[in-house]
């Protein structure tokens, strides 16, 4: 569970610090439904860019932005439905939009998790310590992110070979960057470095997402809502929800499926990871390129045991539909098999995870046969406005993208997506992928196999006792505020 004892001395001077900032802190619950923000706030947000390093930009940690990158307020849940065209299948496939977070990823939402609890408890003072991000992406962008809002400084730590945009945007809100060596799936390396830091610095909290219940809650809570909530309005007659499917990652987003599972008792969880990497279908390691998605090991918050399928995704795949709907070749031939001027203008709202989770939800689709009557969700994590570098990286090693390109990858890709590696997950499947944990998690970061053995034996339990925790840390948020009197003053 997510620890809630409190540090009174801690939290004065947090409080304190709250005042003299203007901090104040949305709920859950506003984050869920932002019609409850009060109208003064509402009023000072409309004036700040929604990625303006601000405060108030807070309560823009929500999926119901306006998609506008200055001024916007609220509005419905931000989510797109892929043209049949692109995936082949009659099955209705939706994803809710990242980009139109603070930040531009979802991420910045799963570190609000994190640092709130830490905060409103006094476990974590602003005034001495610095909040360390470990990550293979975005999760560090966004803690740095909200720890410059909630006046903390940051430490982040990634992999030496992802994107530039990420560091170049780091190296202006964090305090210190670490580069640490290999790629995406060099969680190990991260880890090592955050011992190293442990045991060498007593200014540091770590706010490792793989491990953080914080990043688990703020998706089964936010995130599976934004979803039940367009599923209230797409589904009437024997329409049916089938499932949800997204990359592993840090295992937080795969939390909005346990949500959804309670409310669609017959719908799926399906885990998808990097064929170059296939740690939950094969015990497997290896590079890749899907950035952000982590690998190499079985995150803590993962709730393995209420997964149903794991999909393995060829970053091959990813790769080349990346220049697919970024190229004007790629658009062109979009255009001639039959998407609109629209659907290939939101293309790029897709980052390369994001054409990961596309592409495992085709193959999810075709294996269990889906017809038009069934619908799947997956999440669009961050656009292409993150990975520019790596479009002008692929034009230098391949060259000019064609009309020949397009076509091959169109049909490769796309209509030509086949249901191979992947695994419908027997119990016995499920508890090999739950042990895997035991090799990192008590072996490497201490963990104890009590809990380890918890999360297995005592299910549901372990993990409703972390859902249900939500109203009570709400229930601190507005005390918090309370103290501070800024909201008060707003009302």
């Amino acid at each position: 569970m997510i620890n809630l004892e409190m540090n009174e001395e801690q939290l004065f001077r947090t409080l304190q610090r709250a005042r003299e900032r203007g901090i104040i802190i949305p709920t859950f619950k506003q984050q869920v439904h932002p019609e409850k923000i009060p109208g003064k706030i509402k009023k000072r947000i409309a004036q700040v860019g929604l990625w303006n390093v601000d405060p108030l930009n807070l309560f823009r940690i929500t999926w119901k932005n306006e998609p506008r990158a200055q001024g916007g307020l609220f509005g419905d849940v931000n989510v797109m439905e892929i043209p049949q065209q692109l995936t082949g299948v009659p099955a209705r496939i939706f994803a809710l939009v990242g980009k139109w977070f603070p930040t531009g990823a979802h991420k910045v939402g799963a570190t609000f998790g994190c640092l709130v609890p830490r905060l409103i408890t006094g476990q974590f003072d602003p005034t001495s310590q610095k909040a360390v991000w470990p990550s293979t992406g975005n999760f560090c962008r966004g803690g740095a992110y909200n720890a410059t809002l909630l006046a903390c400084e940051s430490i982040a730590i990634l992999p030496e070979e992802m994107s530039k945009e990420r560091f170049e945007w780091l190296k202006a809100v964090a305090g210190e960057v670490i580069a640490t060596p290999g790629c995406e799936s060099n969680v190990k390396e991260i880890y090592d470095k955050c011992r190293e830091l442990r045991n060498t610095r007593d200014d540091i909290v770590i706010f490792n997402q793989f491990e953080e219940f914080g990043n688990y809650l703020w998706h089964y809570t936010v995130t599976g809502q934004a979803m039940e909530e367009v599923l209230q309005e797409l589904l009437t007659g024997n329409e049916s929800f089938a499932g949800v499917v997204l990359t592993t990652g840090s295992g937080g987003t795969l939390a909005c499926g346990d949500y959804l599972k309670q409310k669609y008792p017959s719908s799926k969880i399906a885990a998808a990871e990097a064929l170059q990497c296939p740690t939950l279908l094969l015990n497997g390691y290896g590079g890749h390129r899907i950035e952000g998605i982590g690998d190499k090991h079985v995150p803590w918050i993962h709730n393995v045991r209420n997964t149903d399928m794991v999909i393995a995704v060829d970053d091959n795949a990813c790769m080349n539909l990346v220049r697919l709907f970024n190229e004007p070749a790629g658009q062109d031939y979009l255009a001639r098999v039959g998407l609109g001027d629209k659907e290939i203008e939101n293309l790029p709202l897709l980052g390369i995870s994001s054409i990961a989770n596309l592409i495992a939800s085709i193959k999810f689709a075709k294996y269990y046969e889906l017809t038009e009557r069934d619908t799947v969700f997956t999440v669009f994590t961050d656009s292409m406005e993150l990975y520019g570098s790596r479009l002008r990286e692929l034009h230098e090693r391949y060259g000019t993208y064609q009309k020949e390109d397009a076509v091959k990858d169109y049909h490769r890709y796309l209509p030509g997506i086949t249901t191979d590696h992947l695994q419908e997950l027997s119990y016995r499947d499920r508890r090999r992928i739950h042990n895997l944990k035991y090799f990192t998690w008590v072996e490497q970061q201490s963990r104890e196999v009590a809990e380890l053995n918890d999360q297995w034996y005592d299910y549901p339990g372990y993990w409703l006792r972390v859902q249900n925790q939500v109203s009570e840390i709400d229930t601190l948020i507005a005390e918090f505020n309370e103290k501070t009197g800024l909201e008060e003053s707003l009302r």
